[in-house]
């Protein structure tokens, strides 16, 4: 599992970790590892010896650390300048070891320094902020930025990209977008969320000793396929249909039929041993799938469930308000999707005393917190935590990065690391709200149950698109292989 931790629970870490170790020993742990980082990339490009690097410093121990690696790999050839972003200000230990081992340092606005270099550098080091920066680069650094990578050198961010919030992975104004990031000691909740994940490229975490200092609860954790693996539901040697679960799906309208069947067949794919329909498409829904066990008239007249799936394509109209009236007032599970999150009452959610999973997409999450969808892209961590608090639910956030918070205090925000961008195609939200209600009916809890969900379906999506478009029921028909990939 990989976890994220605030800039204050790192900086403690950091503290008292220092109060062991002799003075400095820390930098130069950061230091060794941002060098061999970039003498990686150095040498997949080429070769360290006779490489140009860039350093773009600012005047805190971030710059340090890109000075202090700067020195290293001019030890092994490479030549080094470090680009002060503040006039006449940097760490004096790392330009003192940067200037004994041959490498420069100059202003910022020295810019022709070295002109000759136009063109001709192999890689940029970002370390003007850290994850001390508040509210974008200022103007001169956004300027110095734009400067060294017009020619399209990699860039290497230390720690995170500069000016990108480390703690909610909001991007105020100007930021670096770098190629890949390396950060120290612990991943930074930035690292994992958009828009500023998008930002930092390729991770490499730096192992400095930080372990036994952190907290056993992390902010943020994102499952991996062993996490995912351990969930997932296996039927014994004595299981029926029933003892696995049956799961209800109340979607689709006569305008949308097949918001019905997408449900189903991702709930047929996702571990009960059943699928309930009710609702008014059963006829599409038996055309595909004969094996849904169907029912034309209200929820509450279908039969027993262990969970519920209300809203992808139910419309607005009375029969969808009896619906969703109908499922939120059962004592089991309920999963709430699309059109069934228009007809939600904050205080009939928070009543419930079986648990209750939203699934929002940005634009209704936007309409859920009286936001705009904007909002809602810029800040996608604060708004799921918003909306599991304010409706005492698990929230599903799906987005570029889909977010998974439940209302129970002092309990990780989940970050979903799987998808592909050709999963923005309509319908694959109605796959993914069956899939989950599946999972929920077999039994697992609703925060593993919508993480196990998000990354079946994610990795599904990959093997479906392979790198072309792909439909809805593309993604549900590769769920299968999704799951043996994750169980093997």
């Amino acid at each position: 599992m990989r976890t994220a931790y605030s800039v204050e629970t790192v900086r403690a870490a950091e503290q008292a970790l220092m109060a062991r170790l002799p003075e400095g020993a820390l930098m130069q742990r950061a230091a060794a590892g941002l060098a061999a980082a970039c003498a990686d990339l150095l040498r997949r490009a080429g070769r360290v010896y006779g490489s140009r690097v860039v350093l773009l410093v600012g005047t805190g121990d971030n710059g340090g650390d890109a000075l202090y690696a700067g020195a290293r790999l001019a030890r092994r050839g490479a030549g080094v300048v470090a680009v002060r972003a503040v006039p006449g200000r940097a760490h004096e230990g790392g330009s003192a070891a940067l200037l004994a081992a041959g490498g420069r340092v100059v202003d910022g606005g020295e810019s022709t320094t070295h002109q000759d270099w136009a063109g001709r550098i192999d890689l940029v080091v970002d370390a003007i902020t850290g994850i001390g920066g508040r509210g974008g680069l200022r103007p001169d650094a956004a300027g110095l930025v734009g400067r060294y990578t017009a020619h399209g050198a990699p860039v290497v961010a230390v720690d995170l990209p500069s000016g990108v919030e480390a703690d909610t992975g909001e991007v105020p104004g100007e930021a670096v977008r770098a190629d890949a990031t390396v950060t120290f000691g612990a991943y930074k909740p930035a690292l994992l969320v958009d828009p500023a994940a998008e930002r930092a490229g390729a991770l490499r975490l730096v192992d400095i000793g930080l372990g036994a200092e952190l907290p056993g609860v992390p902010d943020l954790e994102a499952l991996q396929y062993a996490d995912v693996a351990a969930l997932l539901p296996v039927p014994a040697a004595e299981s029926d249909k029933y003892r696995r679960g049956v799961v209800g799906i109340a979607a689709g309208s006569a305008r949308y039929p097949g918001a019905a069947v997408l449900a189903v067949s991702g709930a047929l794919r996702g571990g009960a041993g059943a699928v309930r329909y009710a609702g008014p498409g059963g006829a599409a829904v038996i055309a595909r799938h004969p094996e849904t066990l169907v029912h034309a008239g209200r929820p509450a007249r279908a039969g027993r469930v262990q969970a519920w799936v209300v809203g992808p394509g139910l419309g607005d109209g009375t029969d969808a308000v009896a619906a969703v009236s109908d499922i939120l007032a059962t004592d089991v599970p309920v999963l709430v999707d699309a059109d069934g999150l228009r007809l939600l009452d904050a205080e009939v959610v928070r009543a419930r005393t079986a648990p209750t999973v939203l699934t929002p997409h940005a634009g209704e999450a936007a309409a859920l917190l009286g936001a705009r969808r904007e909002e809602v892209e810029a800040g996608r961590l604060a708004a799921v935590r918003e909306l599991a608090a304010r409706f005492g639910a698990t929230v599903l956030l799906k987005g570029s990065t889909t977010l998974i918070a439940t209302d129970t205090p002092h309990t990780p925000v989940r970050v979903n690391p799987t998808g592909t961008g050709w999963l923005a195609t309509a319908g694959s939200g109605d796959v993914l709200s069956g899939l989950t209600g599946s999972l929920l009916a077999a039994g697992l809890a609703p925060l593993d149950a919508a993480s196990a969900g998000a990354y079946l379906h994610g990795l599904a999506a990959r093997r479906a698109a392979d790198g072309s478009p792909l439909a809805a029921l593309d993604v549900a028909d590769a769920i299968p292989a999704a799951w043996r990939d994750v169980r093997a």
